[in-house]
């Protein structure tokens, strides 16, 4: 007999914070690629994307119940049963992450740690010149892999009749009564929000690039592209 359902914390606050902090920093940096005035923020936000991915795999490790890795099922098996199952009337319902989820987010993970490694060899003049190449294929990738994210969302919360954006900023989704994530740690997400803050803010070192002067550049380059769009 199955045990009850009820609305569980799942996702813990560092989880949370790691999850939106690394959706603005793909956005920021991905946005910016095409500016060469933007150039420096373009390296701020990938850095962050960098630091973000290390502080996930610590977290993966030391984390409360359903962020560790341990959680997640890697199976290919068990993630083409659970594909298999939306397609019927039973489909598959998993407190954390679904084995189709797993895969997406070690693929996610991946690729952004590819992005973050070889726009850091590009910038610096490391490597062969098709690195650079590599570094936009891997964004563009990352890009297309958010894209069936979306959408994966949006079906499992129909289909599952929840709504799992709420879940990621609440914390709180469907899930086995008595069996809850095992706290908030709410104090380890404001350090990773506050670490994030003082980096952008120049009180940490960003390894070839000062941080105010990128900031200012940011208004700056705004005003002389509508400066030459008047002039137009």
């Amino acid at each position: 007999m199955s045990k009850p359902s009820t609305a569980t914390l799942v996702w813990d606050a560092p989880t949370r914070a790691f999850h939106w902090l690394l959706a603005g920093s793909f956005a920021t940096a991905f946005i910016t690629a095409e500016s060469e005035r933007l150039r420096d923020i373009h390296v701020l936000a990938g850095y962050t994307v960098f630091g973000l991915i290390a502080f996930r795999l610590v977290w993966g490790l030391l984390g409360t119940r359903y962020a560790r890795f341990s959680s997640w099922s890697l199976s290919p098996r068990k993630a083409i049963t659970y594909l298999r199952s939306l397609f019927t009337r039973n489909s598959q319902h998993h407190t954390g992450h679904n084995p189709a989820g797993s895969w997406a987010v070690v693929a996610m993970l991946t690729l952004l740690a590819g992005t973050a490694a070889t726009g850091w060899l590009t910038w610096n003049e490391i490597g062969p010149g098709w690195l650079g190449d590599l570094h936009e294929g891997s964004a563009n990738a990352t890009l297309a892999l958010i894209g069936v994210h979306v959408l994966a969302v949006v079906a499992s919360s129909l289909l599952h009749r929840e709504n799992l954006v709420r879940a990621m900023f609440t914390g709180f989704k469907r899930g086995v009564a008595g069996v809850p994530a095992a706290g908030k740690r709410t104090a380890v997400a404001a350090a990773l929000v506050g670490a994030v803050g003082a980096f952008w803010g120049g009180l940490m070192p960003a390894p070839g690039l000062d941080t105010r002067q990128a900031l200012t550049a940011a208004p700056t380059a705004t005003l002389a592209r509508a400066a030459h769009h008047d002039d137009d």
